[in-house]
């Protein structure tokens, strides 16, 4: 290794930052679901999905070689052009966590990148081809062939267990339910730690400590592993309220064929070299999962919210990624500056949260976590739910809570008079 300057050493703590902020903002990513069913308790769920972030971190490079090798034009290329970048997407996951949005932290790294990139070396630093084939298409696919294998996984689950023991089945589903999340867990390390690793290899190249083309070191993908897994088990308890609790309610059926069916997306995409947002993924999964019972209501209402997220993510963190990068040019000083504003703000953000805290001991208590007033279904929900059969066991539970009314005509059989 060369030199390793000043900037060069900032870069990288703030990549590790960044990462971090990654862990406990996509926890949810692989927990919610467990967590809201009951399948494992909070604390437990967050270790056991640190520990597999940080195993999925070295089983492949092919999503940080994406990032270092093809998003952006390596010449040219500053370390504080990726400083800057940094600050972009950090700022958006802390917002977007502040008030519980489960967004993408691979599309707020990528618009960072972008944005900072764009304003130090004009559009041509960007390679198109690569941002729509392996970031924008990925972006629009993944939420959909997730939503779509969740719900016929979820029917197909209902439809196979419909002669099966109640109870029985109940906890074969909770233990698929957890191994089905390991495997998201797994699959979010393999993901989305290597977007971090893919960043301190562009910085150390563009710095002259690496030379082009080079694939992660050893102590780059170590490091890379271990902040995202600390982050990851401190919990992001809003958003695993909101994934959890507050876009659909699942049974253990629906929580296992939705983390099935986003492990099964993350990992192929990570396999080929797709930046994907484990996120949109998971969130599809979880929406299709809630559409594939009968009876099931996703909430349109925090979903749209979610959905304006998503498309504000790549504008937004490339717009304060850029002004960023424009202070920067100012010299040590503009540098110094950005990293005051960026620690100040954090901070803030901080402070905010703690006048509501949610953390594992009320993350699914309904009055503690302000629980939302059930919303009626909506067209999409009532369409899908039509043609789907009912699970065992419904009709007989309604036919016991819903008394009989009162037959109009005394001659009419009532309930309870054999036809």
């Amino acid at each position: 290794m060369e030199s390793f300057s000043l900037i060069l050493a900032i870069v990288v703590v703030t990549a590790l930052a960044f990462d971090f902020t990654n862990g406990f903002h996509d926890t949810a990513n692989a927990m919610a679901t467990t967590i809201s069913t009951g399948a494992l308790k909070p604390k437990v769920a967050v270790a056991m999905s640190a520990v597999l972030n940080l195993v999925g971190a070295f089983l492949s490079v092919e999503v940080a070689n994406t990032i270092s090798k093809g998003l952006v034009d390596e010449t040219g290329i500053r370390p504080e052009v990726i400083f800057a970048a940094l600050v972009g997407a950090i700022l958006w996951n802390l917002l977007t966590w502040l008030v519980g949005l489960p967004s993408s932290s691979s599309h707020a790294l990528m618009g960072g990148l972008i944005g900072a990139a764009v304003a130090s070396a004009g559009i041509g630093a960007v390679n198109g081809d690569v941002l729509v084939t392996k970031v924008l298409l990925p972006a629009i696919a993944a939420p959909i062939v997730a939503g779509l294998a969740a719900l016929l996984a979820s029917r197909m689950t209902y439809a196979l267990g419909r002669k099966a023991d109640g109870r029985a089945a109940a906890k074969g589903y909770r233990a698929g339910q957890i191994a089905s999340a390991g495997l998201v867990s797994l699959a979010h390390g393999t993901n989305d730690a290597q977007k971090t690793m893919g960043i301190i290899t562009l910085a150390l190249i563009a710095g002259g400590s690496l030379a082009p083309d080079s694939d992660p070191p050893v102590w780059v993908i170590l490091s890379a592993g271990l902040a995202i897994a600390l982050g990851t088990y401190l919990g992001g308890w809003r958003i695993i309220r909101t994934m959890g609790t507050g876009l659909t309610d699942l049974q253990p059926q629906q929580g296992f064929a939705a983390q099935t069916s986003a492990a099964t997306v993350i990992l192929a995409s990570s396999h080929l070299g797709f930046s994907l947002s484990t996120t949109h993924s998971v969130s599809g999964a979880v929406m299709g999962a809630g559409l594939g019972r009968k009876g099931g209501v996703v909430r349109w209402s925090t979903a749209t919210r979610m959905f304006i997220a998503w498309g504000l993510t790549l504008p937004a963190a490339a717009l304060v990624a850029a002004l960023a990068e424009w202070v920067c040019r100012l010299g040590d000083w503009g540098t110094a500056l950005v990293a005051v504003f960026l620690v100040a703000s954090s901070f803030a953000i901080w402070r905010v949260s703690r006048r509501e805290v949610v953390d594992h001991t009320n993350v699914v208590d309904g009055d503690a976590a302000g629980a939302r007033e059930p919303e009626p279904a909506g067209v999409v929900t009532t369409a899908m739910a039509a043609v789907s059969p009912p699970p065992t066991g419904v009709t007989e539970d309604l036919a016991a809570t819903v008394p009989a009314a009162a037959p109009s005509d005394p001659k009419a059989p009532s309930a309870a008079t054999p036809v």
